[in-house]
């Protein structure tokens, strides 16, 4: 029987080699271990392969990736420890240790995943592989355990299409089908792909598909497949470029509070989410109108002239569009002009140069910007935002989809533990039943998905 990764003290010593400390070690073999007993009690094949998958830290770039602008990101030392075993069958097999659910279901390009249920995620993931790469046909025995908490904001969900992904392209070997873009071989174009899995957007000659639902960008995919470990990195988007990578001040670390309210990416809130995405398409489709070009993305058109955003604010104000007034249009082009086209440059130049106190100013600006133009907040991300500030924090924002989720706080490693504490009591103070839900915990920024050999 195949015990491989359930001995926890040498998973331990192979995660600490990747960079997390003797603790975060400790509590990931644990998960992985679990993972590995939930296969060998299926009696799943000996052939076994195992994958470590971060949760993503948006410090800046709310809902900018989609319109072709950058985000500031970094991951979380928490996250999917997946274990897998090859079948010889088309079937895939996928338990949450967590949850004791295990869901069955073919690798088929006939596939119809249930929108509202975990298991959409995967489902979408071997629908669209079957579709992309014509022939692939052994399915995967999957076990994970995760220690992000659910709904989040932290990309949970692209966390399990991406670990579901890697393990049915290994036992497949993908990476050598006649279909597979060599370009893939580079992360940064894997995480594009990746995304468009997700958003059910096609990449190059690999035709898109249905999607989860949500027409999101390539974000999580690159933070997660592209971390650096005490770092957190700036990318731009459509496609995904690097940018800059700056570390982490010395002596700080994050600190992470779910709020509680489940940052959910379904029903009322997955229409929320796309209101936001359809905003942005609907203001560079008025462009292209009223001028005839061919700009595909708004970070595009913003940067085709120096007028350029003025002449948009004219274009928009006027407008005629069948689901949107001008009002709630123009409020979208602020705020991505304020997030991306200022936020972003000065608040990564003062991270860059040390000046936490003026990274701090622009952080604030972000969060505002998301309170009054974008909306994409509620009563209890702006409330840890706040409180995080008032407790010391050098810098705090919400982040990631919005409409529920965490907020983010810079924090010196010295002062922590006093901060965790004083954090959710005021947050328990004024908010006492969504804090039953809450989860608070620090984090460094962390390693990007890896596999655990």
């Amino acid at each position: 029987m195949n015990t491989q990764f359930s001995d926890r003290q040498q998973v331990a010593r192979s995660l600490m080699t990747r960079g997390f400390d003797s603790r975060a070690a400790e509590a990931k073999a644990e998960l992985f271990g679990r993972g590995s007993d939930a296969l060998t009690a299926a009696a799943a094949g000996d052939a076994r392969r195992a994958y470590y998958v971060p949760g993503r830290i948006e410090v800046l770039g709310k809902h900018t990736d989609y319109a072709g602008g950058s985000s500031i990101v970094a991951t979380a030392e928490r996250g999917f420890c997946l274990v897998a075993a090859a079948r010889d069958d088309s079937e895939i097999i996928v338990t949450d240790v967590a949850r004791n659910e295990t869901i069955r279901f073919a690798l088929d390009p006939e596939l119809a995943p249930a929108q509202g249920d975990w298991s959409n995620y995967p489902m979408t993931v071997a629908r669209r592989m079957a579709r992309n790469f014509p022939g692939t046909a052994l399915g995967v025995d999957i076990a994970f355990a995760s220690d992000l908490p659910p709904a989040a904001g932290m990309s949970s969900s692209s966390a399990l299409m991406i670990a579901v992904f890697f393990a049915l392209a290994d036992a497949n070997d993908v990476w050598h089908h006649p279909s597979f873009p060599g370009e893939l071989d580079e992360p940064l174009n894997l995480a594009g792909y990746l995304a468009t899995i997700e958003n059910g957007q096609s990449y190059g000659n690999l035709e898109g598909d249905r999607g989860v639902g949500t027409f999101g960008g390539s974000e999580d995919h690159t933070a997660i497949l592209c971390a650096q470990t005490g770092h957190i990195s700036q990318y731009a988007y459509c496609p995904v470029r690097f940018e800059k990578t700056i570390p982490l001040p010395d002596g700080y670390t994050f600190v992470i509070a779910s709020s509680g309210v489940a940052a959910e990416k379904t029903g009322e809130a997955c229409e929320k989410y796309n209101r936001a995405s359809r905003l942005i398409a609907a203001v560079t489709e008025l462009w292209q109108r009223e001028t005839g070009r061919d700009d595909a993305h708004l970070a595009t058109v913003l940067h085709s002239s120096e007028r350029a955003a003025d002449s948009l604010r004219e274009v928009v104000s006027k407008a005629v569009s069948e689901e949107f007034d001008s009002r709630a249009l123009l409020s979208r082009l602020e705020h991505f002009i304020v997030e991306n086209e200022q936020v972003i440059p000065a608040a990564g130049d003062a991270l860059a140069s040390g000046d936490l106190v003026e990274f701090g100013r622009w952080v604030d600006r972000s969060q505002q910007a998301a309170e009054q133009l974008l909306g994409n907040q509620i009563p209890e991300t702006v409330y840890l935002a706040a409180a995080a500030r008032e407790h010391g924090a050098v810098a705090a924002s919400a982040f990631g989809a919005g409409f529920g989720g965490s907020v983010w706080a810079m924090v010196s490693r010295a002062e922590v533990d006093g901060f965790l504490a004083a954090w959710y009591d005021a947050y328990q103070a004024r908010f006492p039943q969504q804090s039953e839900n809450a989860t608070f915990f620090a984090t460094a920024a962390g390693p990007s998905m890896f596999r655990l050999v």
